[in-house]
């Protein structure tokens, strides 16, 4: 791989087909892979798996889906600790790093945006986890936001920071800042997988 690639990142949210298309068309989007452990949606079905790959097949758009690799929920039992999927243990899976690479080797030709749900990057594992992944590889990271505006990684996480009131310390480093407040963001938004959670309950009392 050479250069610095740009991935890109998006949230489907409440949007209609025709603007989340327009959105991609936007920012000269070639190719989207869906990071969505589950590829459906009830409240807007249009970005259910196989009508949106048809949808983006008839825009040029290619769609490939990452969920399994690159997903927020985990089959992995390993990954979890008391039910709650933990994002330094998925990262460090093999399918992870697979899914990673893909995504790398495949921005040397394609224009890549990576979709899930949420309308907010930092509400999404796509920024909390596989963008920072991302960027620890070399990649430059920019998320598209609902507006259509953009933001790079490093803005977000600026915004994150600010979010949390975590001011500038002579005590901390800037990217010990951001791990904080990543390991703050995933507390509030990874995974909770019942059944883990139940049989990690059972097992204390």
């Amino acid at each position: 791989m050479t250069g610095q690639p740009e991935i890109l990142t998006i949230g489907h949210s409440t949007h209609g087909i025709d603007q989340f298309v327009a959105l991609l068309q936007q920012h000269d989007v070639t190719a989207v892979a869906d990071v969505r452990s589950q590829p459906f949606s009830r409240r807007a079905p249009h970005f259910n798996q196989a009508a949106l790959s048809a949808t983006l097949r008839r825009h040029d758009i290619q769609y490939v889906f990452l969920g399994r690799e690159l997903g927020a929920r985990s089959n992995d039992a390993e990954c979890y600790i008391n039910g709650r999927v933990q994002y330094e243990r998925l990262a460090g899976t093999d399918q992870f790093k697979k899914g990673i690479l893909r995504v790398l080797n495949g921005a040397e030709s394609e224009r890549i945006a990576l979709m899930c749900a949420e309308k907010d990057p930092l509400d999404c594992h796509r920024t909390v986890l596989v963008a920072r992944r991302l960027q620890d590889e070399g990649a430059q990271v920019t998320h598209i936001r609902f507006d259509g505006s953009i933001e790079t990684h490093d803005q977000t996480m600026a915004r994150l920071l600010q979010q949390l009131g975590m001011q500038s310390s002579l005590l901390s480093s800037r990217e010990e800042q951001i791990d904080e407040a990543l390991a703050k963001q995933e507390a509030r938004i990874a995974y909770v997988d019942a059944d883990l959670l139940a049989l990690s309950e059972s097992a204390v009392s």
